[in-house]
Formats: structure tokens, sequence, C-alpha cells
């Protein structure tokens, strides 16, 4: 996401699982496909796959994971497929933990299509105003380890004891810069606090850079479930705000939904019909502005209105080239903001909601959106 040009960036998409089992029991190895991230959590105790062999049995390490149809695959070390008696061999010492790789399979895939239908349902109350919550500092001072002793041959020896005595201030001279750095970034620590505790409770008030800075990091820290790029401006007075956001296309959301099996290790996974699809993805352009506008109501206090545009890229129509379209507009003033219900989001339709307040969008009966002329900043008021 980037917002006015600060360049912080993110991307959040489908994470990749997988199933190994070796020596040491069965291991969920969790990653991100293509970027090389991967982590490997144990689930089971040690119960390992065996073959006969001379000396008796053997362990092999396999792997086990879900494609994204639903189908499993087993591989051993070498990434080669697994042999049906060693398939039937896993199935049946690690069946309950194949399973719980499944069901974890399709909660993802799911959980990717209820995020971006509910995104909304996270919207603050623009009555509650921002409060401080201190944060603590969660690094404890270094601890100095007891001087060493002299002993015997160091009251014996004066070169025995000048060594223990040069070993025991080097130690103290390695805990005295230890502390003085985690002091000093204690000291760090503090002052940003008393900075943000400034800003909340003072500073977004009177200061239009605090402004900016607040909703830049409210909006940060959304937790999006697609790619979402965003650009805004404050007025200086922060009675006004200002966010062009570039919606994700329909191309970019998921498409599937998944039911893990009641017996048996085939996940079903079924595709969504276009109208199912055209709905999700109005939802979740809509759940993006109800969002973005409530944050923004919330996180500036002074803010009397927010102007929200969503475009997307689309082809021309004469010319075939792609260019950004605006596919709704809306201006929302805080006080109709406020008659919302918002301890009753979840029965909220949220491509209906927006149509209470000025709201410039071409949508047929089927849900496709056309391309629309959005509200400049010093248009007037179409409605009272």
């Amino acid at each position: 996401m980037n917002v006015s040009g600060s360049g912080f960036s993110w991307t959040l998409g489908p994470r990749g699982a997988s199933l190994g089992i070796g020596q040491k029991g069965a291991y969920a190895n969790l990653g991100i496909p293509g970027s090389g991230l991967f982590s490997r959590t144990r689930i089971t105790p040690g119960t390992s796959l065996s073959r006969p062999s001379s000396t008796g049995h053997s362990s092999i390490s396999i792997a086990v994971g879900v494609r994204d149809d639903g189908t499993l695959f087993f591989q051993d070390a070498d990434g080669q497929p697994l042999s049906d008696r060693h398939v039937r061999a896993a199935k049946r010492q690690h069946g309950d933990t194949i399973r719980e790789l499944i069901q974890a399979k399709c909660d993802e895939i799911n959980a990717q299509v209820e995020a971006l239908g509910t995104l909304h349902l996270l919207t603050p109350n623009p009555t509650e105003r921002p409060t401080y919550t201190p944060h603590e500092y969660d690094d404890w001072p270094p601890k100095a380890s007891p001087p060493r002793g002299l002993g015997l041959l160091g009251r014996l020896f004066k070169s025995r004891r000048q060594r223990v005595e040069d070993e025991n201030e080097r130690a103290r001279r390695a805990h005295a810069e230890a502390y003085a750095r985690w002091q000093s970034d204690k000291t760090a620590f503090d002052d940003k606090e008393h900075a943000r505790k400034d800003m909340i409770e003072r500073r977004i008030y009177v200061d239009h850079g605090a402004m900016e800075t607040f909703l830049e990091e409210n909006l940060k820290d959304i937790v999006w479930p697609r790619e979402t790029n965003v650009d805004f401006e404050v007025s200086p007075d922060g009675r006004k705000a200002v966010l062009d956001v570039d919606l994700p296309e329909i191309e970019d959301m998921p498409k599937r939904t998944a039911s893990a099996p009641q017996r048996g290790y085939k996940l079903t996974v079924k595709e969504l019909s276009a109208a199912k699809l055209q709905q999700l993805y109005l939802h979740h352009i809509h759940g993006i502005g109800f969002r973005m506008i409530g944050e923004a109501l919330w996180a500036l206090p002074t803010a009397e209105t927010v102007l929200f545009s969503g475009y997307s890229q689309r082809p021309d129509r004469a010319t075939g080239e792609v260019r950004d379209e605006y596919l709704y507009s809306v201006r929302v003033s805080r006080s109709s903001w406020g008659k919302i219900n918002f301890r009753n989001l979840g029965a909220l339709d949220v491509v209906a909601a927006l149509e209470q307040f000025e709201l410039r969008r071409d949508m047929k009966k089927s849900g496709a959106m056309n391309g629309i002329e959005p509200f400049r900043e010093n248009d007037p008021p179409t409605r009272s």
C-alpha cells in the first residue's frame, strides 16, 4: 500500500502449506510460495514411517501437501512421488494429522473469500475518540554476572590473582556497556511513547502533520486481504480528508470455496459462479470505501467531511488502452456517518450502505459497474 508518496507497501496473499513426516514425528511446513520464506512446526510426537531392511526397520522422511485443487500429494526427501505402499502407511500412521492439514487448507481457502466481504466489520465508531494506550518496554535490563572468586590459587599467586581481577574487570565493563545500550534504547522508547501520547491526546487536534501521520498509521495497520493502493490528503485545518484508492481488480479475487471431508482425504474445492464472484467483488470494493471513511473520521476528530473515490484499471473500448476508471465516489459528513449503528455492522449491506450519502455510481442490476466522474474537492454539495 502506498500512502501520499511515502512509499511503504505490502501485499497479502495465499500461503503455502504442507506436512512433513520424519524421524521426529509430523511437522507442518508453512511458507509463501516463491518467496523463500519457510517455517517448520512440530505437530505430533515422534512416530516415523518405516520400511523393511536387512537390519529390521529404517525410517524415511516424506512431505505431504495439499494442491490448489484439493488433492493430496506425497513426496520423499528428494521430491519424488511416494510409492502407494508408503502413502497407505502415511495415512494409517498419521491420518489425524493429515486431516488436520486438509482442514487447515480448507480454512485458508475459505478465509480468503470471507475476509474480502467482511472488511467493513472492524470499522471504528466515530463517536469513540482515539485514546492513548501505553506500550510496555519488553526488553529486560542485562544482568551482571557474579564476579569470579580468587580461589586458593588466586590467594597464593599474584599472577593468578591478577588474571582473575582482569577477567572480572572486563566482565564489569561489558555489563556496564550493555546496560548503557539498554538504557539508551529504553530512553528512546520512552521518548517515542511520550511523543505518541502527545500526538493522540493533543496534536491530532491542532497539528496538520500529526493528523496525516496518525491517519497513515491507522490505514497501514489494516490487514488488507488484497493489495490496496491509497493516496490521501488532509486539509490544513483538518476539517476535510480526501482519499483516492486504486481498487483491486475482479481478476484478483479468489474464485474458489472449499469443504473438508468427513471421511477420506479429498478436499472438495468448488469454483464460485460468475454472479457470486461479482457480488464478492462488489462487497469488497465497497467495504474498502466504508472502512477507510470510518478510519478517517475516527483518526481525525476535527474532520467534518471525507471524500472517497475508488478507481480500477480497465481497457478503453475505443482504443483498447488500459486506463484508470473511477467506479464510485462518495462524500460523507460526520453528522450523516453518525447515523449508522456501529454496534450492528454485521446486519449492514455495505453495497447499499453508501447510498445514503452523496454517491456517484453507475451500477447495473448484474453488479457490473460503468465508469463515473468522481467528486472533486471543491464540488458543491448535491444534497442537503
